[in-house]
């Protein structure tokens, strides 16, 4: 079973080697042997084919993408195809941007931190940033999230400044891309695709609050379902 974090690889940054460590924490626990490689964005486009056949899930982690269009592009197949795709962060950002652009057909959605001038920015600034916060989060229920979690409300570690602008907040949801979480204000932390095996998307970086002896149930989940992907 092989996963395959979308995203340029720094080891200077926490969140990505958090990433990593969250991995092994909940394979250990489980007791499942995963292999897992980051994939470099700029290689996507040519090598598509040989990753949709190398790969049974993917995360998209966080960090800044050197090619959007090789995130999106992943993101695409596995929403397409019933892949499971954990997005976290970053991640959940680019999951928005490309339901936006390839299911709502917004062909010009984009994201402010790279194109602040964009006709449609669907991903904007926080009014608050959250880099280096702590924050609760209100799991709505019906919901995958919250059959992961069990509970309604839970604390969460975040390193983001920005997010989905409230200006399509209603449209993607009602598109079908479903916020299943919020903060204490109605801000989306969680997304989620409902009928698709795993498609969520956390604002959060859950990968930050795992520990060998406390594993992440998103995490869990994440790998426990792409455990089935392989085995089908």
């Amino acid at each position: 079973m092989k996963i395959g974090i979308v995203g340029d690889f720094s080891p200077e940054y926490p969140s990505q080697i958090a990433t990593n460590d969250a991995l092994m924490h909940s394979s250990r626990k489980l007791g499942i042997f995963i292999e897992y490689e980051w994939i470099p964005t700029t290689t996507v486009i040519k090598q598509l084919d040989t990753i949709k056949e190398t790969y049974q899930g993917f995360w998209i982690g966080p960090g800044f993408p050197d090619s959007v269009d090789g995130v999106l592009s992943i993101i695409q197949f596995a929403r397409e195809n019933n892949i499971p795709l954990l997005g976290t962060c970053g991640g959940f950002q680019y999951i928005i941007m490309e339901y936006a652009r390839n299911k709502m057909m917004l062909e010009n959605a984009g994201h402010e931190e790279r194109d602040p001038h964009a006709n449609q920015l669907i991903i904007s600034k926080l009014a608050c940033s959250l880099v280096g916060q702590k924050g609760e989060v209100i799991v709505k229920k019906p919901s995958r999230i919250f059959d992961i979690y069990q509970v309604e409300n839970v604390i969460e570690q975040f390193r983001c400044n920005y997010g989905l602008s409230a200006e399509y907040e209603k449209q993607i949801h009602e598109a079908g891309l479903r916020i299943v979480g919020t903060d204490s204000i109605g801000n989306p932390r969680i997304i989620e695709l409902p009928k698709h095996k795993f498609f969520i998307g956390t604002l959060f970086v859950p990968q930050l609050s795992s520990t060998s002896n406390s594993t992440h149930c998103v995490v869990d989940s994440f790998i426990t379902t792409v455990l089935s992907q392989s085995e089908d």
